[in-house]
């Protein structure tokens, strides 16, 4: 399948530092203005001093945005890669498991690096060995996983609630950044739920500590990937703070990303299970805001290319028996939709080696159409709204929760 080059502009990274009056309640920077924090389809995406010349960002996806992925994606058209999320404890301590999965594709030009942390000392360390020791030259924070055994403990989506530990923490993240020139992000979600909003507090205290962005997936905790995302809160969120806000939920195709831009006023999108089994949905949006409203669906045989690329990265990066293992959990959805007998799907979906995915792959027809009935529709997990958000006890009591970090798990690699 033909895939645009990989494009990055070389910029040093700064954080922005901001102070002064503002729209709503937030604080407004001497050097950006409201405009110039909404985008117009054409523009790069400027965080600080990292310019990213499509406004896409890839969202960090446990067990699938690995180094080969992020390749994978960045062959099809320019964007920020975000790798998967790993812990600041993790990293602090040295723990293996974090480090292994700090790896890099030769090709990154730019390292991306998702950090979950609750407590803003070890997130400030952990940022620091990010710049210092691997080269990150941008990090996001997560403060929107919905997943209970993360909000249990005070962590993800869950955090904002406590307005001066989420302070306390960019704080700490923005400082240890500053000397090495990284901008410093976070995602987040709408609130707890629809009784406990705190998307534009968030975004308030985020422009407040020297974050470059926010980006915010508009659903909040207790709908997790259920229902509609509310683009609504995005525009709200634009108006609320002048740094750039970038949207993210339900982008299924390029034009949902156009839409949601000239929508919201979002500087621009977040992409997470919509490139799953479609990483040329990133050469789709490459194309649609560089004002190229073009969609080409590939058919069945472009599919399986682009399926056998993805199994070569990964064994490239984990080795072949690992890699092809890696595999099998995106048979299904670069299948969808399609005529693939149940038969071979199973086959595919056990493939062990390169040379019997080869086997397996000739096996598929291919002149088969992409099928348009995929097109649009949900990705990925969805499953249902909660009754009610897992959270430590007491931890609605109040809305500060300055100096009182929750201690947090070496090893939570989910996201938000």
């Amino acid at each position: 399948m033909a895939s645009s080059a990989t494009r990055f502009r070389d910029a040093s990274l700064r954080p922005s530092r901001r102070s002064g009056p503002s729209r709503g309640s937030s604080t407004s920077s001497p050097d950006v203005t409201p405009e110039q924090a909404r985008v117009s389809l054409g523009s790069d995406l400027q965080l600080g001093s990292l310019t990213v010349p499509t406004p896409v960002v890839l969202a960090p996806m446990a067990g699938i945005t690995n180094a080969a992925y992020r390749r994978l994606c960045a062959e099809q058209g320019a964007g920020l890669y975000v790798s998967e999320m790993i812990t600041s404890r993790g990293l602090v301590e040295g723990d293996q498991t974090t480090r292994n999965m700090l790896v890099f594709d030769d090709a990154e030009t730019i390292r991306s690096v998702q950090l979950y942390g609750t407590d803003p000392r070890y997130v400030g360390k952990a940022v620091e060995i990010l710049c210092a020791e691997y080269g990150v030259r941008h990090v996001d924070l997560n403060f929107g996983c919905p997943v209970p055994k993360v909000t249990r403990k005070g962590g993800g989506g869950a955090l904002p609630w406590k307005r001066g530990l989420l302070a306390e923490i960019l704080e700490h993240a923005v400082a240890a950044a500053g000397p090495f020139d990284v901008p410093v992000t976070m995602k987040t979600r709408k609130g707890l739920d629809d009784d406990h909003l705190t998307y534009l507090d968030a975004g308030r205290i985020a422009q407040e500590s020297g974050c470059a962005a926010i980006a915010l997936h508009g659903r909040t905790v207790a709908q997790s990937y259920s229902g509609r995302a509310d683009w609504d809160a995005i525009t709200a969120l634009v108006d609320h703070v002048d740094i750039p806000v970038l949207g993210n939920g339900d982008i299924w195709e390029a034009d949902d990303a156009v839409r949601m831009v000239e929508q919201t006023g979002a500087a621009g999108v977040v992409v997470g299970r919509g490139c799953l089994g479609r990483p040329w949905l990133f050469r789709d949006l490459a194309d649609a805001f560089a004002g190229r409203r073009t969609q080409v669906l590939p058919r069945l045989g472009e599919v399986s290319t682009m399926m056998r690329r993805h199994a070569e990265l990964l064994s490239e990066h984990m080795g072949e028996e690992r890699g092809c293992k890696e595999f099998r959990k995106h048979v299904s959805w670069y299948l969808k939709g399609f005529a693939a007998g149940g038969t071979l799907r199973h086959s595919l979906a056990l493939v062990d080696s390169l040379a019997a995915l080869d086997r397996l792959l000739d096996a598929l027809d291919p002149d088969e159409p992409y099928p348009t009935s995929a097109l649009g529709a949900p990705r990925g997990r969805q499953g249902s709204p909660r009754s009610r958000v897992v959270l430590p006890e007491g931890w609605l009591d109040d809305t500060d929760g300055t100096g009182h970090a929750v201690r947090e798990d070496v090893s939570e690699v989910t996201g938000g």
